[in-house]
């Protein structure tokens, strides 16, 4: 079940409209690393996860991201501002402009429909983990490319929440992949010959790699010293 709070996670503001730049943020809205993509992947690799605390973090964390969505949509709102103005409206956003009354679409930057194709579940949860994590990695990237393109106050603090806010969920699911090392394809790792060759095709050679001492990867705790 969800509830919905009317208060934001955050609260979003904006300076001054700026549709061009509410063209920009629809990447976080509905594009591939953005917060519907994010909810979507891991509310639906909640539903075969076994383990009840990997389970509510799948779930906490989608349910965050679609608070994050929320925000996302109302910086959208309120740089697309009240007027219709599809003659100088970018390629990007001209359908705000012609077909959804300046009401935030489920589209990327470049005005392309979201799609399932954008989530990944495998089932395993070495695989979706490491999914999820490279997933709040590309998602802060792309927040760090928004950041840089717009001076507004107000959009940059609710981009450096969200940003930030992706960093916490990496973190998490880091911690958690940590606890499962040896579960599901992360057993018996490395125990072949075949798992232990690398093959050096590169030349001239330059620095190689050993791959003798195999074993699954982990992820040091970002607060140890």
């Amino acid at each position: 079940m969800f509830k919905h709070e009317k208060a934001l996670l955050h609260e979003v503001r904006v300076d001054n409209p700026n549709p061009n730049y509410a063209a920009l943020l629809q990447e976080q809205l509905g594009g591939p690393q953005g917060e519907l993509k994010a909810a979507m992947q891991y509310l639906s690799q909640s539903f075969r996860v076994q383990d009840p605390a990997i389970k509510d973090l799948f779930l906490d964390i989608a349910s965050e991201e679609l608070s994050h969505m929320e925000m996302v949509a109302t910086a959208i709102n309120l740089l697309n501002g009240h007027n219709l103005d599809a003659n100088n409206a970018t390629i990007g956003n001209v359908e705000a402009h012609v077909l959804t009354g300046l009401t935030p679409a489920l589209t990327n930057a470049s005005g392309f429909p979201w799609t399932a194709a954008y989530v990944n579940e495998t089932g395993d949860l070495a695989a979706d983990l490491l999914s999820n994590i490279a997933a709040e990695q590309r998602a802060k990237v792309v927040y760090e490319y928004l950041y840089r393109q717009i001076n507004d106050k107000g959009v940059r603090d609710t981009i450096d929440f969200l940003l930030n806010r992706e960093e916490a969920h990496n973190t998490m699911f880091r911690e958690a992949f940590n606890r499962i090392q040896d579960s599901g394809s992360q057993q018996n790792w490395g125990v072949t010959q075949d798992s232990k060759i690398y093959f050096d095709l590169s030349t001239p050679g330059g620095q190689t790699f050993n791959a003798d001492n195999a074993k699954a990867p982990s992820f040091k705790n970002p607060n140890a010293h």
